[in-house]
């Protein structure tokens, strides 16, 4: 047996023989150190299908056999550190209250689709028979025009909280390739928006993925994705775009059904920006203060411990992120490696793009100082990971890079 599977049973013998006491508990802890979790990878994609969304939210313990367990997040132990993505909708609780079965989420979905067959009906209900599980339902539709993969997800969040934004807020194209984003804010207060962009945002010549998502002022998530091809991954292109059309995606995630679903779901408590990590406003704001003398930032954004500025000298974007993140003291750093009199560990490293964008190059400066406290900043020839350089290096010298990784400032921030 490969080692793969030999560690796959291994895994899935240890969670058949794991019985805690406090399995609510648990799980909520679960769904909230998976949330931050996914702020911290924010690898530059858009990626999983919709009914992957749930379990995405538990750090990537996909959930059921409702999908095929892969990912295109990268962990947050890389050589970068500073990466962004669009991550899937996180759930600050269990949905207490919400009774659905998962023929009821399949039929729903049928119901709102356009007319065609389907085939692979999966689901997840919720409620007393399914005390852990968040409602999904996905289906493969033929309309005629190619078979391809739709679904959606049930979630909860608090809808004034940061993480929840991120997920109505188009992103910067500095960090997720796409074709077209529209937000809007709808006359009941909901926030509502669509993505048209695609599962491997450094291919486009491959699978499309559009996604619509519907927060409402009470705090539900209702997450739709749809491709196409048959499956999100793995599956041979079979139609130009997507079957529902930019207005039947929306149609689709404001239905009243779905409001209906989760009527009994509890309202999320307000969501607490982690207390040991430096705000989006501050991170945003510190960064663009370090840039040298001669740039114009294009671009910014950023998330606590999180942010990444789009600069110009007049020979081309390049794209700085940094990330600050306590408790990392035990992080192995990559490149060439050495230590300050103060204890501070820094490695320098100098590497190709891993997005594929053409003649992109990677300058990082990784810092892990005693207290446990690590920074990191990256700059690239590009202003977009995904797209082809736009100038022979960093508007950043490497030494500009460990000046701006070393500030103090990094240790005072709130």
């Amino acid at each position: 047996m490969p080692f793969e599977d030999q560690l796959g049973e291994a895994m899935r013998r240890t969670g058949d023989s794991f019985d805690p006491q406090d399995r609510r508990a648990l799980l909520d802890r679960g769904l909230r150190s998976g949330r931050r979790r996914l702020a911290r990878r924010r690898a530059a994609t858009v990626t999983g299908s919709v009914v992957a969304l749930a379990a995405v939210g538990l750090g990537g313990a996909w959930a059921g056999g409702l999908t095929d367990g892969t990912s295109g997040s990268s962990g947050s132990g890389s050589a970068s550190g500073a990466t962004a993505s669009v991550a899937a909708p996180p759930k600050e609780s269990v949905p207490d209250g919400v009774v659905v079965t998962s023929d009821q989420m399949i039929k729903n979905l049928k119901s709102l689709l356009p007319a065609g067959k389907t085939s692979q009906e999966m689901g997840q209900g919720a409620g007393p028979g399914d005390k852990f599980a968040m409602p999904t339902a996905s289906v493969v539709l033929d309309d005629g025009k190619g078979a391809a993969a739709v679904g959606i997800a049930l979630s909860t969040a608090d809808p004034a909280g940061q993480s929840a934004a991120q997920f109505v807020t188009c992103p910067s194209k500095a960090l997720v390739d796409y074709d077209q984003c529209t937000a809007e804010v709808l006359p009941d207060g909901s926030k509502y928006m669509l993505l048209q962009g695609y599962e491997y945002p450094d291919r486009r010549e491959e699978t499309k993925n559009w996604r619509a998502t519907l927060l409402t002022p009470k705090g539900v998530l209702v997450d739709a994705s749809e491709y196409n091809a048959p499956a999100e991954k793995g599956a041979k292109i079979s139609r130009v775009n997507p079957p529902l059309t930019g207005a039947q995606m929306k149609a689709l995630v404001t239905a009243d059904v779905w409001q209906k679903v989760m009527a009994g779901a509890k309202v999320p408590s307000r969501e607490k920006e982690p207390g040991n990590e430096p705000s989006s406003a501050a991170m945003q704001r510190e960064l663009t203060a370090s840039m040298p003398k001669g740039l114009t930032v294009e671009d910014k954004g950023g998330q606590s411990g999180y942010a990444f500025v789009v600069v110009n000298d007049g020979k081309g974007k390049s794209l700085v992120q940094i990330n600050v993140q306590p408790g990392m003291g035990d992080m192995p750093l990559q490149g060439t490696v050495w230590t300050l009199p103060d204890g501070t560990r820094v490695a320098a490293d100098q590497r190709p793009g891993e997005k594929g964008g053409a003649g992109v190059v990677w300058w990082t400066v990784d810092t892990v100082r005693s207290t446990g406290l690590r920074v990191v900043v990256s700059a690239f020839n590009t202003g977009n990971q995904n797209s082809p350089s736009t100038r022979e290096a960093p508007a950043l010298t490497m030494a500009q890079l460990k000046a701006i990784a070393l500030d103090k400032k990094w240790t005072m921030l709130r």
